[in-house]
């Protein structure tokens, strides 16, 4: 059904949520550095985004430094510093695709083998797991039709549907956008002020907790300024 948003025929926007179903990604675990480039060269690429994208939908990642899985390993397991730092600088957005990706990662990982050549067999004390996840997608029931109203539902938005319509929308979308910001593409003038602040929201290195704080602020600013 189309409905008006500030003066323009639109679909109205579907609220939703998801949550993950996590599985093995079909290749054998890594116990060191030489183990890991050779299985960065070859793993499923659902799997690298599941290592850089969808850990802030999991509640069992809680690393306060790093936003990869690979950096976390490095860093706990590897006891390996500088090769946790490289990892984990990466922010998986600023690539053009996830091959780009792979292949910045095989990089750090033959730079660091060839830094430290016998580091390369050094054991780490966990095996590091290539999993990968599907994601279920769960209809809330709730239809917004104008910005008005998508400021007004952004705060009581649990955090995994912030994710769903914040994050791994960018996977989704024509401009690898958000769907709050792909909803409100082509309105008159008046949405494009919270466009911008949508856009200028470093998401990656932020969790879901954050990421709402900061949703939430720009609606209340918007608010205020309107």
């Amino acid at each position: 059904m189309e409905e008006t948003v500030s003066g323009v025929q639109r679909d109205a926007f579907q609220v939703k949520d998801c949550a993950l179903i996590t599985r093995m990604a079909g290749i054998s675990s890594v116990m060191n550095l030489r183990e890991l480039r050779e299985r960065l060269a070859v793993c499923p690429l659902e799997s690298l985004y599941h290592h850089f994208c969808e850990t802030q939908i999991r509640p069992s990642f809680d690393d306060p430094e790093f936003r990869n899985d690979f950096a976390v390993w490095a860093s706990r397991s590897l006891r390996d510093r500088v090769l946790a730092e490289r990892f984990g600088i990466l922010n998986p957005y600023t690539f053009d695709n996830l091959e780009e990706l792979r292949e910045r990662l095989v990089e750090i990982a033959d730079e660091r083998g060839s830094e430290l050549p016998n580091a390369v067999w050094h054991p780490a004390s966990e095996e590091f797991r290539f999993m990968r996840a599907a994601t279920v997608i769960f209809e809330t029931g709730v239809e917004l039709t104008s910005l008005k109203e998508l400021k007004q539902a952004i705060p009581s938005m649990s955090q995994s549907s912030v994710y769903y319509h914040f994050v791994e929308a960018r996977r989704r979308t024509e401009g690898h956008l958000d769907d709050f910001s792909f909803w409100l593409q082509g309105s008159p003038e008046e949405t494009q002020s919270f466009e911008q602040g949508l856009a200028g929201i470093d998401f990656y290195f932020l969790n879901l907790r954050e990421l709402k704080r900061e949703l939430v602020g720009l609606c209340m600013l918007e608010e205020v300024d309107s």
